[in-house]
C-alpha cells in the first residue's frame, strides 16, 4: 500500500457499537476506514441494548436489520408502573401511533451483537483495516493528516496516518483527552447498580412488557428484557444506590436478591447472570470537532440509562458524520463547515432533547416528594390516555423529534 493511499482514510478510535456502525457506514460509501479497539475482542454483556424507530431505519438502510431481528427483540410497546401500589400507570404502544414511524417498535438488539454483526461484514474487506488490542497513545495532526500513535499487540509502536480521526473510544475518551476538548455536565451523587437475570418476569407479571419503568421514592427501577448470548432471554434491572452504601453492602448477593424481590416477589432466588456497579453522568463535549479529530457516541455525550437513549444517539451521530465524509470525500465539499455543523446538529439533539429527556425520565421515577410525585405520574397516566399526548411522549422519548430537529439545524 503505497503512501498516498495510506493516508487516504478515515481512522476510528473504539470499535465498540458506534465506531463500528461509523466504519461500516463509511465502508458502504467507498471510503477506506482502520478500525482501532483497545480490547481483544467485542466485550460481551448486557449493556445498551435499546435501538429506537429512528435508529431501527439507519439500520436498514445498512443492510443490518436482518441481523437485528434475528438476533434481538421487537418491542412495540413499554410501560410505566407504581411499585408503591402496584398500578400501571401508562402503557405507551408505537404501533398504535397515529403518524407511526416506519418501523413501530424498539429493536432489543445488544450492542455486542451489532458490533459482531458489523465485524462479520468487515472482515473480508480489504479496505477496512481492523486493529484489536490496539491502544492509542498519542495524536498529532496538521493541515493534511492526522497522525495516530497505537501500541501493538506485540508491545510495539506504530504511527497510523489518515485523513480524520474520530473518538468513539467511550465515555472515558483518550482521544477527547488528547486534543483537550472539555465534558460539560455533573456526575450523579448516586451510583447505578445493574443486575441481569435469565429469570423470566412474564410468569411473575403478564402485564409487563420487553420495557418497564417502575416509579418508587427510594428504589425505582428499569426492567428491560434482551435476547441473551444464546437466545435464552436475559432481563436487565437498573436502579439506583445511596451515596453512603459501600460495595459490599451493595454487591452481596442478599442485597441483590432483596432488591429485585422488592419490584416482583416470588419463591426461591432469581438465578443472577452478572452484576455492575458503576458511576452514572450526564455529560456532553464541549465540541465533536477539532481540526481533523472528530467525536461521536459516548466520547462526545453520556447520560443516566433510563429511556434507553445512550447508544441511539451515538448512532445518529455516526450516520450524520458518514454523510458529511461523504460530501468531503467524493463531492468537494469544505471540511470544516460541515464539521461545525455537525457539532451544532448533534450537540442540539443531545443537550436540547437526550440530556433534557434523561435527566426528567429519573427524576420522575425517583421523585420523592408525595405531592409532585403524584402530580408526575398523573402526567403519564394523562399522556398515556389521550392520542395526541401519547404520540407526542413516543416521539420525545424514542428520539423521533431530536433527529428531526438536529437536522434541521444549519
Amino acid at each position: 500500500m503505497g503512501t498516498a493511499r495510506a493516508i487516504d482514510r478515515v481512522i476510528i478510535a473504539g470499535a465498540g457499537p458506534i465506531g463500528a456502525i461509523l466504519a461500516y457506514a463509511l465502508r458502504r460509501r467507498n471510503i477506506p476506514v482502520v478500525l482501532i479497539e483497545a480490547l481483544a475482542a467485542p466485550e460481551i454483556d448486557c449493556r445498551a441494548a435499546s435501538c429506537h424507530p429512528p435508529t431501527v431505519a439507519m439500520i436498514e438502510e445498512l443492510g443490518l436489520l436482518e441481523d437485528g431481528l434475528d438476533q434481538g427483540l421487537v418491542s412495540p410497546v413499554f410501560n410505566y408502573l407504581d411499585r408503591v401500589t402496584g398500578e400501571l400507570i401508562g402503557r405507551f404502544d408505537i404501533e398504535a401511533m397515529r403518524e407511526r414511524p416506519a418501523h413501530p417498535y424498539v429493536l432489543q438488539w445488544e450492542q455486542y451483537k451489532i458490533v459482531g454483526s458489523v465485524i462479520n461484514r468487515l472482515a473480508s474487506d480489504s479496505d477496512a483495516d481492523i486493529r484489536m488490542s490496539t491502544r492509542v497513545v498519542a495524536v498529532e495532526q496538521d493541515a493534511d493528516k492526522v497522525d495516530v500513535t497505537v501500541t501493538t499487540p506485540d508491545g510495539g509502536s506504530e504511527i497510523i496516518s489518515g485523513r480524520y480521526l474520530v473518538g468513539c473510544d467511550g465515555g472515558r475518551s483518550t482521544i477527547r483527552k488528547l486534543v483537550d476538548i472539555e465534558f460539560e455536565g455533573f456526575t450523579w451523587p448516586e451510583r447505578f447498580l445493574k443486575i441481569d437475570t435469565r429469570f423470566d418476569f412474564f410468569g411473575l407479571r403478564p402485564e409487563l412488557s420487553n420495557r418497564n419503568y417502575f416509579s418508587d421514592p427510594e428504589e425505582w427501577l428499569n426492567l428491560f428484557k434482551a435476547r441473551g448470548a444464546s437466545g435464552e432471554g436475559m432481563w436487565r434491572a437498573v436502579s439506583p444506590t445511596l451515596p453512603e452504601q459501600t460495595d459490599e453492602e451493595l454487591l452481596s448477593p442478599e442485597a441483590v436478591e432483596a432488591r429485585l424481590q422488592k419490584f416482583c416477589p416470588k419463591p426461591g432466588r432469581y438465578e443472577i447472570a452478572t452484576i455492575a456497579l458503576y458511576k452514572v453522568h450526564q455529560r456532553v463535549a464541549a465540541t465533536f470537532n477539532h481540526g481533523r479529530v472528530l467525536l461521536a457516541g459516548d466520547s462526545a455525550h453520556v447520560n443516566n440509562p433510563v429511556g434507553g437513549m445512550g447508544m441511539n444517539g451515538g448512532i445518529h451521530d455516526a450516520i450524520n458524520l458518514a454523510d458529511k465524509l461523504q460530501a468531503i470525500w467524493f463531492e468537494g465539499a469544505e471540511a470544516q463547515p460541515l464539521f461545525d455543523q455537525y457539532t451544532r446538529q448533534r450537540r442540539k439533539a443531545q443537550v436540547d432533547y437526550v440530556q433534557a429527556q434523561s435527566i426528567q425520565n429519573k427524576q420522575t421515577l425517583g421523585e420523592k416528594d408525595p405531592v409532585e410525585r403524584a402530580r408526575k405520574l398523573d402526567g403519564i397516566r394523562r399522556q398515556s390516555a389521550d392520542p395526541e399526548l401519547h404520540d407526542a411522549f413516543i416521539r420525545r422519548a424514542c428520539l423521533i423529534d431530536s433527529l428531526r430537529d438536529a437536522n434541521a439545524t444549519l
